[in-house]
């Protein structure tokens, strides 16, 4: 049991606990000023709310903060797990505790909403004021403007903003709009079209956003028949053009046999901080309805305690008739009285599990994505944490320093050093490096002797060491780091590997010794990020000798000549451009450029 040092009000809900029935329930934490901060349910109260006070360090380090925060805490007995687990659901929906897992905000997203009205509108909307029954949320407005457009072809209903009522259609018809003229409304405000006409094409708008395929299509081929039985052939060509229509809608959107009658399907997958959900409703073998959504983790839940917490919200929210749900685990928290749950291991119901999966993961990718977008910093430091992991490093990787060679041939060889602060680069501490020791084209022994200078000096100085040495190239460059570092210098600096392809782009990032490849997907986030780093090395190294080797041809061919400087030399090439265009000018090209006695020495030299 916790004393006083961790809560300073344990003594208050010490004596309160006792008062705890071994029920069903929902209870509800409060902080010092009263506010709801966590709420939970339980089989049985009694013990589930003793044990959030009870070994202490046995806790998790977001439950600890929790449980100091805790002032007091109130109860409701309900009779079953179904009435606690909806119970807990509407008071997570009307607090918003802080350490609940909270549903990503949906007031973003549009929905199709049925109005209340005796000539019912069919309306997108995110107002959810609006008196009506409301369908969705839809993920983006693309989704709906194509269930918009089958319903428009399949049923004609008005799209006008008058407000006008059965009564008032007798009394005062009103003149019908120019829709009518063109065939896209049958004006139930004149008249035209009868009340009850209109209220058979509201119930069959119901019916598709329900997913109810059989029995529209039911409904549509009776009445067809019975008009061409009465000789109505217009009319019954009408039916049979929606009849079309419908039937392929549904081939499109059935995925299974129509035997998979009405459930949802629950795809989880989860980071150390969000969980990521997907949920899709089926009727009759079609996807009638796809979300996905996530969830920010506030006291390290598991996907089990995610899913308790999402499946009735979602439930809710969607309107969902499913008596039966699809998951990759069973959810003990959820009892078999509110929903049967399913685990599949084959058959149409895995097929729909695994597609679930799929988006959810997609899903995942793009969220992250965004987040970088929005809060790169925070990003940032996720892929480092991953690094970390992904390496096993034993600290995490702030500092990373990568290095490149380059040379032609042996020719001017240069070296260059990037380093990479938070994830970012930090060009106050890029280095460059003429390599002093080598002679030829030596890439091995080049990468050994900058190493060897950058950390003796670190070492020699005390300066602090970067957590991440990574060298531009594969097990060959890695050896030699590691000679120079661990049997030479004995510095533990972790060395990592970047190999290229033959097209000279990022493959495959190597750790260890021996090296090992470790799996990198060209998507992830963390592969590019060491395509960043591998790319900037490169280019710091390719600008440095690019400089170099231009001095170079100044210092070989023009400041060669006999009473030509290098002052000279520039002048020269600021005006003509390079060697070359200087060896073809004339004597009197050069006399107007640096002097007539320079010029002939230039001159002579180019045409002996």
């Amino acid at each position: 049991m916790i004393d006083s040092s961790i809560n300073k009000n344990i003594d208050h809900i010490l004596l309160k606990l006792k008062t705890i029935p071994e029920t069903p329930g929902v209870y509800q934490h409060l902080d010092e000023t009263g506010k709801v901060i966590y709420v939970g349910k339980a089989k049985n109260l009694q013990r589930r709310v003793s044990s959030y006070f009870m070994r202490y360090d046995d806790h998790t380090a977001k439950i600890k903060m929790l449980v100091r925060h805790i002032h007091d805490f109130r109860f409701t007995v309900v009779p079953t797990e179904v009435d606690a687990l909806l119970l807990e659901n509407n008071l997570i929906k009307q607090y918003q505790p802080r350490y609940n897992s909270l549903l990503k905000d949906d007031k973003s997203y549009p929905y199709l909403c049925i109005t209340h009205e005796e000539y019912p509108q069919v309306i997108f909307t995110r107002n959810h004021k609006i008196h009506g029954d409301f369908y969705g949320p839809y993920p983006n407005q693309r989704i709906l403007r194509e269930l918009q457009n089958i319903i428009q072809r399949l049923f004609l209903y008005r799209t006008c903003r008058q407000h006008f009522t059965r009564d008032s259609v007798q009394r005062h018809p009103v003149r019908p709009c120019i829709k009518f003229q063109m065939g896209q409304c049958l004006a139930p405000c004149d008249g035209h079209q009868s009340y009850e006409e209109y209220q058979q094409s509201i119930a069959g708008i119901r019916k598709i956003l329900r997913g109810d395929f059989d029995e529209i299509l039911s409904d549509m081929k009776r009445q067809m028949f019975a008009f061409a039985d009465q000789l109505r052939f217009e009319e019954a060509e009408v039916l049979r053009q929606r009849v079309r229509l419908l039937e392929e809608y549904q081939s499109h959107s059935t995925v299974v046999d129509t035997s998979v009658k009405d459930v949802d399907v629950f795809g989880i997958i989860s980071d150390e901080q969000y969980a990521y959900v997907n949920m899709m409703r089926i009727k009759n073998g079609s996807i009638i309805y796809a979300y996905s959504t996530e969830v920010r983790k506030q006291l390290d839940e598991t996907d089990s305690e995610i899913l308790a917490t999402i499946i009735p919200a979602l439930h809710e929210r969607t309107h969902s008739t499913a008596r039966e749900v699809i998951l990759q685990q069973r959810v003990e928290e959820i009892p078999d009285e509110y929903i049967q749950q399913t685990v599949p291991l084959r058959g149409d119901r895995r097929q729909l599990l695994e597609l679930s999966i799929r988006n959810v993961k997609a899903y995942q990718h793009q969220s992250s994505h965004q987040r970088m977008l929005v809060d790169p910093e925070q990003s940032r430091s996720q892929i480092l944490e991953r690094l970390q992991q992904a390496l096993r490093l034993p600290d995490y990787p702030m500092n990373i320093e990568c290095f490149d060679n380059s040379n032609i041939q042996g020719a001017f060889p240069v070296a260059a050093m990037v380093r990479f602060t938070g994830g970012k680069p930090n060009r106050n501490e890029y280095r460059h490096f003429d390599i002093k020791t080598v002679e030829g084209p030596d890439d091995y022994a080049s990468m050994a002797e900058v190493i060897r200078r950058r950390y003796s000096r670190l070492r020699d100085e005390g300066q602090p060491m970067p957590q991440l040495l990574i060298v531009d190239g594969g097990v060959g460059q890695m050896e030699v780091a590691r000679q120079v570092l661990y049997d030479e210098l004995q510095i533990p600096i972790p060395i990592a590997g970047l190999a290229k392809n033959d097209a000279h782009r990022t493959r495959e990032l190597l750790y260890g010794f021996p090296p090992q490849v470790v799996g990198l997907k060209p998507t992830d986030q963390l592969f590019h990020l060491m395509e960043q780093i591998q790319n900037e090395v490169h280019r710091f190294a390719i600008t440095f000798h690019r400089n170099k080797r231009s001095k170079g041809t100044i210092r070989t061919q023009l400041t060669d000549i006999p009473g030509i400087g290098e002052k000279t030399a520039q002048d020269l090439l600021l005006k003509f451009g390079s060697v070359k265009a200087i060896s073809v000018k004339t004597l009197e090209d050069l006399t107007s450029a640096i002097g007539a006695s320079k010029a002939q020495k230039i001159f002579d030299y180019f045409n002996k």
